[in-house]
């Protein structure tokens, strides 16, 4: 584990090589899992406040869950506000393309210039998943390794992909440029030694 900044970043994080490979799996981390998709106090407000236009977006069966369930769920098991599910666990802001891959209603209404929220950190992030201890002043970013990702792990392995420079995009969004920078200067003079 190293120290960037004010973060925990795990070994996994910089040793393990990652590329979504939504051919082979399509998109199943939107529909398997016991719990949806961790959601940031703010992250409920914007999707509260943006509602009407994500909708449209939606299934019917999860514009349903939204109107019984809400825009948001609290598991107890993490102990952490996400998305609501559909009865069969899908997200119920996921829905399906023409070739039946699964795609989100709220990255879609982003797309269409509908809403500036691109989709829930802890979506964009994926396969990093933040931790924090309650009364640590640390997060945690850790590889959450996940069977139905053994594509996405096989692609990273064969473009040398490790899972922090796959979540670049995301990492910038959610820490800025020169956390980005920092970690990878520190990866780098890992793998040299």
């Amino acid at each position: 584990m190293i120290i960037v900044q004010d973060k925990l970043v795990s070994d996994d994080v910089i040793d393990k090589q990652f590329m979504c490979n939504l051919n082979a799996c399509k998109g199943a981390c939107c529909w398997e899992g016991d719990s949806g998709a961790p959601l940031e106090d703010e992250e409920i407000q914007i999707i509260q406040n943006n509602y009407q236009k994500i909708e449209p977006y939606l299934s019917k069966e999860g514009r349903l869950v939204i109107s019984k369930k809400g825009k948001y769920t609290y598991f107890e098991e993490p102990a952490e506000n996400g998305t609501p599910l559909l009865d069969n666990g899908a997200c119920a802001y996921m829905t399906y393309n023409n070739i039946g891959m699964a795609q989100c209603g709220i990255e879609m209404a982003h797309r269409d210039g509908e809403i500036d929220f691109k989709k829930p950190i802890s979506c964009h992030l994926y396969p990093i998943r933040i931790h924090k201890e309650e009364h640590s002043i640390y997060e945690a970013l850790n590889y959450d390794k996940w069977d139905i990702c053994s594509a996405a792990c096989q692609k990273g392995k064969e473009e040398k992909v490790a899972v922090y420079q796959f979540a670049k995009d995301a990492i910038i969004r959610k820490y800025g440029k020169d956390f980005y920078e920092e970690l990878d200067a520190a990866a780098k003079y890992i793998n040299e030694q």
